[in-house]
């Protein structure tokens, strides 16, 4: 079984290129604060790779899974009017703040940004 994660977009639009905007779009980050879960492959991986000055992303527990679902599924209507469910989640800012240095360093260096490993999972607690 492929192991999901969690990537949560940082950053805004002002000042982005071209090129990783469209990337986040790809990969369902439309906005500041959005969450989408993602199979972990390695085309996944390279994208994240490209954006990763603008996201965090780490392993996502069941339990956490479980939560984001429950509290932020988004459902709209398509052109039959039959129900569907979006992709992605919009979360709010985190309790407490992204990290004591901010949205501009990587997470080993006390930020927000990069690979978080197991962290994701309580962020995401703080963003429900």
């Amino acid at each position: 079984m492929m192991e999901k994660i969690a990537v949560i977009r940082i950053a805004g639009q002002i000042r982005i290129r071209k090129d990783m905007l469209h990337t986040l779009q790809v990969l369902g980050l439309s906005r500041k604060n959005a969450c989408v879960i993602l199979q972990r492959d390695i085309s996944v991986m390279g994208m994240i790779q490209k954006v990763k000055d603008m996201v965090t992303w780490g392993p996502l527990d069941g339990e956490t899974e479980k939560l984001l679902i429950e509290k932020r599924q988004k459902k709209g209507l398509d052109r039959q009017g039959k129900e569907i469910i979006k992709k992605g989640y919009n979360l709010h800012p985190p309790r407490k703040g992204y990290g004591r240095k901010g949205t501009k360093r990587a997470f080993v260096e006390g930020g927000a940004l990069g690979d978080r490993g197991e962290a994701v999972n309580d962020l995401i607690r703080r963003m429900l």
